[in-house]
């Protein structure tokens, strides 16, 4: 999927987050959005997720040079983000099985408990999980949704040196065909991506 922003914008009241922002993110690409705290990196990606309007300027999407409306949009990307809840009354399993009504795994729920190293707990609650678990099931969702763009926020927070290993190898594995864009701060979140976005070239 392709995925194009012309001179878009966002504010809340009166205060602007970003202006004048012209993208392309290309199929197959993979992309960073840095800055610091406050700067707009999760608004951004929000906005191209669909899940934020832009208060100026458009977005599109497109595949194999076609245009996508919306909800076609939203059928073929996944986001992980650390504000995005989980059903925490389910277990892991119920979980994702649940999630697959919305869209297909590209592996059976099963091999990607396992892959996300959290066999020992699939009929657990997830209300039980630590929060380093919590995030593992938020990418587990993202990376293994059968879609052709991903977006992860800031996607190691509260993970573990191991928790971190797996995210990399996850990336490395599945990954590569795909549009990826993250919005971190983070290099060891965004390292292995291709081109840069500073959010402080997009201030009113």
């Amino acid at each position: 999927m392709r995925i194009t922003l012309s001179d878009t914008g966002k504010r809340f009241n009166r205060d602007w987050i970003f202006r004048h922002l012209s993208l392309v993110f290309a199929a197959g690409g993979s992309y960073a959005i840095t800055g610091p705290n406050g700067s707009g990196k999760s608004t951004l990606l929000q906005v191209i997720a669909g899940a934020i309007t832009p208060s100026e300027g458009t977005i599109s999407y497109s595949a194999q040079e076609k245009e996508l409306e919306a909800d076609q949009a939203y059928r073929r990307l996944s986001i992980a983000a650390p504000y995005l809840e989980v059903i925490e009354e389910m277990t892991l399993v119920e979980f994702l099985h649940f999630h697959l009504t919305f869209k297909p795994l590209r592996l059976p729920v099963e091999q990607v408990v396992t892959l996300v190293g959290l066999d020992s707990a699939t009929r657990k609650q997830i209300r039980y999980f630590s929060s380093g678990m919590k995030q593992r099931v938020k990418l587990a969702q993202a990376i293994f949704s059968n879609t052709d763009t991903l977006l992860l926020d800031e996607p190691c927070t509260n993970l573990d040196e191991q928790g971190i290993t797996m995210y990399h190898r996850l990336i490395e594995e599945y990954c590569q065909d795909r549009l990826v864009i993250v919005s971190s701060n983070d290099p060891q979140e965004y390292g292995f991506c291709r081109e840069v976005v500073e959010m402080k070239d997009f201030k009113s």
